[in-house]
């Protein structure tokens, strides 16, 4: 009740965790044996709640947070873990006569797994409350693709301060109904102002007319000092703390605020204050024990654009191809947009008289990470379980942020940068690093490609699951570009005469890659 009333903070809710598994790991046996005695049965607490991370996906914070509060609040939690079929999860549903199925993601492709398990719920006749949620989801994407797909109660869970809440209505016979009411109430609002926006997307062959033009004939294009890749194996993990960006830690743990101003909040800042200094014993911990592994592998390669392609070389001579990566393009015409976007902007094309480089990278900071975060599972201790998996999450961040100062320096427009921690952090350096099935690359089949090109699994052993998640879930790839104008920024909507030109230069059927870029098409299918 104080966490859902904001009193009392994930953290602390998380601890007090710690302290009742252990107790009733203790007392367990005795009231069993009472029970036995008496000729009782088990008592089934509040409700039974099925938790999953779907297929293809690997991340599993936020589904172990909430896990850990409701079995607070005594619910009854089975979680299958990461990376769980719909098969699966049905199975288990039945078995266990649970009452509630909570689905968890954190990549676009998830999404369309969300649905198919939905999908399945229906087919099978299930009539279970379904809870969506992760970093990817939102109530208005629930409402339009995955409601529609089952019959029965399909809710969009914004974090665990939330679950609990949402939990307990679902669970009772008094009031499921109630609240299933306003949920269809407000998502049938939702599907209609999806229906409604007005969203002005330009041809694809205008949008490529209109694309960000450069001055190919003075722009400077800096040479890196080498081609090919370069390994980093078992990187020191000290090294890579400095340029660790704490924010985004407090924002895991549902702790709203910059660092280091969140100490100062007049509410959080002393729940802030103990959570980071938990996590700095917790990195001596690792640093001294050498508990986790960070892996690495950068390079680069003589490039040219054609349109929306870039086209990578062997070597200098440019006259043998090595691979080719293929973008897309901006169509969303919003008030004051001068010029639609690709990735492909940023390089020279091929027809420039000049020559250009692209650089690529994956690292992971997770070697070692789910072992230490199960030998805290196994003791009854999440709090330090997910306290590991968040600072491993923070780590890879930074070293894909330490990697690309030194792949700026490889490039010759890095040293003379001179600038701090939180410069870095706030990105005020040349270049971008984007990243496959982010905002301006949302095609996770990309990573593909990179990951040969890097040969990443075998110098870094990051693996690419069935929706181009890496696991470890600690994990980062993207791309190097040196334009000294190249900036991030949305491809969003998608109008299919650019998604039939995209399948065809990928040499993929049109169905096949409307599957992967569903949640940035412009249209129906």
């Amino acid at each position: 009740d104080l966490f859902g009333a904001g009193k009392m903070f994930l953290p602390q809710v998380v601890k007090s965790a710690r302290v009742m598994k252990k107790s009733v790991a203790y007392l367990t046996p005795f009231m069993e044996e009472e029970k036995a005695a008496a000729g009782e049965t088990a008592s089934r607490g509040r409700g039974k709640v099925l938790l999953a991370t779907v297929k293809g996906d690997v991340h599993d914070i936020g589904k172990n947070i909430v896990g850990v509060v409701l079995a607070c609040n005594n619910f009854e939690v089975i979680d299958l873990g990461v990376m769980v079929s719909a098969e699966k999860i049905l199975e288990v549903a039945a078995k266990e006569s649970v009452d509630v199925i909570g689905l968890s993601g954190l990549i676009t492709p998830s999404l369309d797994e969300m649905a198919h398990v939905a999908k399945e719920m229906k087919r099978v006749n299930l009539n279970l409350p379904l809870l969506v949620g992760g970093a990817t989801t939102s109530a208005k994407h629930t409402a339009v693709r995955i409601a529609p797909k089952y019959d029965h109660e399909v809710v969009h869970v914004l974090d665990a301060s939330r679950s609990v809440g949402v939990v307990e209505q679902l669970c009772s016979d008094d009031r499921r109904q109630k609240f299933a009411e306003k949920n269809r109430q407000l998502q049938q609002e939702l599907v209609t102002s999806y229906q409604s926006r007005k969203v002005a997307l330009v041809p694809y062959a205008e949008a490529l007319q209109r694309r960000f033009q450069t001055d190919w004939k003075t722009v400077d294009i800096p040479k890196p000092s080498f081609t090919g890749i370069q390994t980093l194996r078992d990187f020191p993990i000290e090294q890579i703390v400095p340029y660790i960006d704490w924010s985004p830690f407090f924002m895991t743990w549902e702790l709203k605020g910059k660092y280091p101003k969140i100490f100062d909040a007049p509410e959080i800042g002393p729940a802030a204050r103990e959570l980071f200094d938990n996590g700095q014993k917790m990195l001596q911990k690792i640093i001294a024990e050498k508990r986790l592994k960070a892996h690495g592998v950068y390079g680069f390669w003589p490039a040219a654009s054609i349109d929306d392609d870039v086209i990578l070389y062997r070597d200098e001579t440019r006259q043998q191809q090595l691979a080719t990566l293929h973008f897309l393009r901006q169509q969303w015409e919003r008030k004051g947009q001068s010029d639609f976007r690709s990735l492909a902007d940023y390089i020279a094309p091929k027809d420039s008289g000049r020559e250009d480089y692209l650089g690529g990278f994956a690292v992971t900071a997770g070697d070692g990470a789910d072992e230490l975060a199960k030998e805290f599972e196994q003791q009854g201790d999440d709090y330090n379980s997910i306290l590991v998996k968040s600072l491993a999450d923070r780590l890879a961040e930074a070293f894909a942020e330490l990697l690309h100062h030194r792949a700026r320096v490889d490039w010759g427009f890095g040293a003379e940068e001179g600038l701090s921690t939180d410069e870095l952090i706030d990105e005020k350096y040349r270049g971008i690093r984007p990243a496959a099935g982010y905002p301006a690359s949302p095609d996770h089949t990309e990573k593909t490609t990179l990951f040969e090109l890097l040969d990443a699994t075998a110098q870094t052993g990051i693996q690419l699951t069935d929706s181009f998640a890496m696991w470890p879930g600690s994990s980062v790839s993207g791309l190097y570009f040196a334009h000294p104008q190249s900036r991030y920024f949305a491809v969003d909507r998608l109008t299919q005469d650019q998604v039939q030109a995209y399948a065809k230069r990928k040499g993929k059927s049109l169905r096949e890659i409307e599957r992967w870029l569903s949640p940035n098409l412009g249209y129906e299918t």
